[in-house]
């Protein structure tokens, strides 16, 4: 064996990520409103990028008429926007000096923020309570209560923490149990259940027995071992768990969350013109962005900086032209990738969900002729709203189910359609039960077996059979 060392040039491929290629690969999988920000903070951080003013006036140019005192009015103006921006004037004084208003503001423009669920307990307690004390229990309180509107801490440890005493908390403490919403201040499920039953007026021994100890069995359908542990009828069973349900078990869900999205933005909006799908990248809340043109000069008029000024400028310039070309790639991406699927699914826009196709991403890859990862990169939490509704760009991509009757594969999630539908017009005394379930499906020329209609029966919410089943 010869061991020893050799020179060897070989040639070989290989891809180097630069950092202009990460920026452009992140900014490809960034969603809008992430994008929205993303473009915020570049602009803070490289002073050659500005946005765009698409709808502004021509200004008149160096050949026309040009008053004498133009200068004098532009530093006027920069100067009431630099003192405004510091407070240092009043909105007076920027008309005195020549500044005309675009836009009255007023009251409607601002939206009054919702209210937390601690504000509102909060709002409740000053309403209650008097006694300085017991108010500085009930804030105490109020501010170990969760989102979800449990109590987070015990009373010994309350007691201990605090120092007040322990007859006082519990006083307290029933005073905010009685507070809307319902249920709220509760220290687990049981306790929040019995509360809204105290609140509603229907609180009953049978009841309160039935949620301190039986609550798991109402939640796997065991109604017949509850009547026979209680002694009362399956159907008496059935009524009292129907009114069970009926209560709330996250009292302060619906207060609002800092920091919590409750809406979604589309990414893509689809929408039929003319017998036609047009395709419009929604990327309206993203700055348009553009270079300064003073530092362009700048640029250009060399002589007039040192060279450390000119290194900067172009640096930036380089950066601030790559992030314009990298957002415009994206929207170009994006509008492939969609344009893709649409020409695929166009059955689902136009007839519903029973018509979804299976697709992945090798597919897409192929008909827009970009590489996988790309696809995946560009469809990633991204949303399109389409004439059936308001979609992830994901949902476009499922497996698929052997069908007879289609001729080929049936998408899952048409199945669980299907499935849906079967189960809406079951008998509600005499449930399907997941072979049942399998069967039926099979009649209709779906190959499918009866894990996997299990399995989608829970990817859809639905319950077992002995949960679904009613009583005479």
């Amino acid at each position: 064996m010869n061991l020893g060392y050799k020179m060897k040039l070989e040639q070989t491929q290989k891809l180097a990520m630069t950092p202009e290629l990460r920026q452009a690969i992140m900014v490809l999988q960034l969603s809008a409103t992430d994008l929205e920000l993303y473009v915020e903070n570049a602009m803070l951080e490289n002073p050659l990028l500005e946005i765009t003013e698409e709808d502004h006036e021509e200004k008149p140019s160096k050949d026309e008429g040009k008053d004498e005192g133009k200068d004098e009015d532009d530093f006027n103006e920069e100067w009431c926007d630099y003192l405004a921006e510091c407070g240092q004037i009043e909105r007076t004084f920027e008309k005195a000096a020549g500044y005309e208003e675009k836009e009255y503001y007023s009251l409607e423009h601002y939206v009054a923020q919702i209210p937390s669920l601690q504000d509102h307990l909060y709002l409740q307690l000053c309403l209650a309570l008097s006694d300085p004390e017991d108010m500085e229990i009930g804030e105490f309180l109020i501010g170990n209560i969760n989102d979800r509107g449990y109590l987070n801490i015990g009373l010994e440890e309350a007691h201990k923490v605090s120092g007040f005493q322990m007859q006082d908390i519990e006083r307290v403490l029933r005073v905010i149990q009685s507070f809307d919403p319902a249920g709220v201040g509760a220290r687990d499920l049981q306790e929040c259940l019995l509360i809204q039953l105290d609140q509603h007026g229907q609180r009953t021994p049978v009841l309160e027995k039935i949620i301190s100890v039986f609550l798991d069995d109402i939640a796997n359908g065991n109604l017949s071992k509850i009547a026979a542990s209680t002694g009362i009828t399956v159907q008496e069973v059935q009524k009292e768990a129907d009114l069970i349900k009926l209560l709330d078990p996250i009292p302060g869900c619906n207060f609002y969350l800092p920091g919590e999205n409750r809406y979604i933005v589309p990414d893509v909006v689809v929408e039929k013109v003319n017998g036609e799908y047009v395709i419009i990248v929604d990327d309206i809340a993203v700055p348009r962005l553009m270079i300064n043109h003073n530092y362009q000069r700048m640029v250009k008029q060399k002589t007039d900086c040192d060279k450390g000024t000119v290194e900067f400028i172009q640096s930036k310039m380089k950066a601030a032209l790559w992030l314009i070309r990298s957002i415009e790639q994206r929207r170009l991406t994006l509008y492939k990738v969609v344009q893709c699927i649409i020409d695929y699914q166009w059955e689902f826009l136009d007839k519903g969900i029973k018509y979804l196709k299976p697709l992945n991403l090798k597919q897409i890859a192929d008909m827009a002729d970009l590489h996988e990862s790309t696809v995946s990169r560009a469809t990633s939490n991204k949303y399109v709203q389409t004439p059936q509704g308001l979609f992830e760009i994901k949902f476009f991509f499922t497996s698929g189910v052997e069908s007879a009757a289609a001729g080929g594969m049936v998408a899952a999630e048409s199945v669980k359609h299907g499935m849906k539908e079967i189960i809406t017009t079951e008998d509600p005394y005499n449930p399907y039960s997941d072979q049942q379930l399998c069967d039926l499906l099979q009649k209709k020329g779906i190959n499918i077996a009866r894990r996997t209609v299990a399995k989608y029966r829970k990817e859809i919410r639905v319950p077992s059979m002995r949960q679904r089943k009613r009583y005479r």
